[in-house]
């Protein structure tokens, strides 16, 4: 009878066992459904959790991520050519990015009256590594970094704007190749210069296709996406956008000497040679990073950036 009663309550135990497993399975599971509804759902909710300086390693997955992946195992639902010109470019440059991004809206867009800053993306589609993020529909670009440093400069009290026109939709509707980009941009550009003539700085803002080895420095225990400068010497005026290219990269060296991988003269035939930088006297062309960056290590760099900038124009 007391070897019977045994076998009774070990299987009542186990029953209940059971059931505890059971509970804390589901109860795990609806936590999990909460709180993966209200983390980033799209672009606009990652820019505005890096602009608020919120949490840096959203490149990695959470702790919350990897243990619903691997222990419940719950995922998340988952151009025509023609006559060439000055604008149309012929080089390396031209080529779509490896990886397509899609156009991103300004999560924090501010009114500016007369800007000294001004930042656009002649290849709004250049996108940097997207792991982790792409099941949410989230495509970190260099786009999504010209927000992040507009942002930085205005809380220096340096107005700042960024070029809101979608640079894809004015090739779709000339019938034009991705090679026309540079072209495309410059129209946006003409128009800004009508509208602000007193700009200071004009920033086109792009990123590279190299190796996160050789677009990634360690410095102080941080990772930062290293950055190269691009003039164009075939238009009479070079030699001044050289030299302000020359005073930025100084600047970010004094900050971390080997940030910066150098400036490049591009001349010749098969490459652009101008970038639209026959507009002004203040236009640079910044690569910030490589497609294998993250966007923890390029905001890293805006940072930066935003910091040599402000030394720039403040005289500091």
């Amino acid at each position: 009878m007391k070897k019977f009663k045994s076998k009774r309550r070990k299987k009542h135990y186990l029953l209940k066992l059971v059931f505890l497993i059971l509970l804390i399975y589901f109860i795990c599971h609806l936590t999990f459904h909460v709180l993966f509804n209200i983390k980033i759902t799209d672009n606009k909710g990652l820019i505005a959790i890096l602009l608020n300086d919120t949490n840096r390693s959203l490149a990695n997955k959470s702790f919350l991520e990897t243990l619903n992946e691997t222990v419940l195992n719950i995922t998340p639902t988952k151009l025509l050519n023609s006559t060439l010109d000055s604008n149309i470019d012929t080089s390396s440059d031209s080529e779509l990015p490896s990886e397509l991004t899609t156009y991103v809206d300004d999560p924090n867009p501010i009114d500016v009256t007369n800007p000294r800053v001004y930042i656009y993306n002649t290849h709004q589609l250049e996108g940097y590594d997207g792991t982790n993020y792409s099941e949410y529909g989230i495509t970190p670009n260099v786009q999504m970094a010209s927000y992040l440093l507009k942002d930085r400069l205005n809380s220096f009290n340096i107005p700042t704007i960024v070029e809101m026109g979608n640079i894809s939709d004015l090739l779709n509707a000339n019938g034009w190749s991705y090679s026309y980009s540079y072209k495309a941009s410059r129209y946006f550009i003409e128009d800004v210069l009508k509208k602000n003539k007193n700009l200071d700085l004009i920033i086109d803002l792009h990123r590279d296709s190299i190796s996160h080895d050789a677009s990634t420095i360690s410095y102080n225990g941080k990772k930062y996406a290293k950055v190269m400068f691009v003039v164009g010497e075939e238009y009479d005026t070079y030699e001044k956008n050289l030299d302000l290219t020359n005073t930025i990269n100084n600047l970010l060296k004094e900050q971390i000497p080997e940030i910066s991988r150098g400036v490049i003269l591009k001349g010749g035939k098969g490459v652009n040679g101008i970038y639209n930088q026959d507009l002004n006297q203040n236009m640079i062309l910044i690569e910030c990073g490589g497609n294998e960056n993250t966007i923890d290590e390029v905001i890293n760099t805006i940072d930066l950036l935003a910091n040599v900038i402000k030394t720039y124009l403040k005289g500091e």
